[in-house]
């Protein structure tokens, strides 16, 4: 497999294009637009540079790196591309959507995947050309600095559609862990509860949010708190994430915390907005609350 696509020019979309152009493939980047698309590469281009100042990457290797991302205007060029990797928003019927038009250009060897978070593998499949040449291949963010992938098969991804996404997964020098398709895969199924449980604990006055923050840092061992965590995840993204997990489940241990409904209600999803359970706004994170 000599190319790959890559449909979402956004911090994941943009972080699998990176890490793949530096396994030494050829990145098909695509957005909306082409100037959106091009944006991505300009945010990649800026990491790199950010490397080469702190003597972590020599100059020529990150402009041999550029020179792999590809910025295109529609899904055509991705037509000669063995893997596609959807990376939008976390919202099923956008995802549907994009399926069905680079269903259009998919080869009949090429493999259609998705970096969903949460949304079942096996009925995204439903808006895929084919089924068996279709499975999940989640990513975490920051993604050249995280170390795993998750892989989710489908009730109809066949072994030759997980050896696909295997090898590319190895190519690229990450952890490979298999889920079945149960809602939330392995990571979001554990976390969320974790986070959704914080922000429940933080409205209903347990504690402050620093100290549950804290709390959790040191007496988990944790690299950073839950309400930290839930802002650069996007509050957004925690909450279609749990609600998928309620939804799919009926389970009511999932049940979205109010205080994360409002949050996300009042636009203020986390670090993208320089705005969630902590204010971004100066040099130091300020609690909201």
């Amino acid at each position: 497999m000599r190319a790959v696509g890559i449909i979402g020019a956004g911090q994941m979309g943009a972080g699998i294009a990176q890490v793949s152009a530096a396994a030494g493939y050829h990145v098909y980047l695509s957005d909306l637009d082409l100037a959106k698309a091009e944006a991505g590469k300009a945010c990649i281009a800026k990491a790199l540079a950010r490397l080469v100042a702190k003597e972590k990457m020599g100059q020529d290797e990150a402009d041999a790196l550029l020179s792999r991302i590809e910025p295109v205007a529609s899904y055509a060029p991705m037509a000669d591309a063995g893997l596609i990797i959807e990376a939008a928003t976390e919202r099923e019927d956008i995802k549907r959507k994009i399926f069905e038009a680079v269903g259009a250009v998919l080869s009949e060897q090429a493999v259609l995947a998705s970096n969903t978070s949460s949304i079942p593998i096996t009925r995204l499949a439903q808006s895929s050309p084919d089924p068996t040449r279709f499975i999940g291949v989640h990513f975490f963010n920051p993604v050249p600095v995280m170390g795993l992938i998750e892989i989710i098969r489908g009730l109809a991804t066949t072994d030759a559609t997980v050896d696909v996404v295997r090898q590319y997964g190895e190519a690229l020098g990450k952890q490979l862990v298999f889920a079945n398709d149960a809602p939330g895969f392995i990571v979001n199924r554990v976390l969320m509860p974790m986070i959704n449980e914080a922000i429940f604990a933080l409205g209903e006055g347990v504690a402050n949010m620093r100290d549950i923050d804290t709390a959790c840092q040191l007496g988990l061992n944790h690299p950073m708190g839950p309400l930290t965590l839930a802002d650069f995840i996007g509050l957004d993204t925690c909450l279609e994430i749990t609600n998928v997990l309620f939804q799919s489940t009926g389970d009511p241990k999932f049940r979205p915390a109010p205080l994360l409904q409002k949050y996300v209600e009042a636009g203020w999803y986390g670090r993208k907005v320089k705005r969630g359970f902590y204010d971004y706004s100066g040099d130091v994170p300020v609690p909201t609350r």
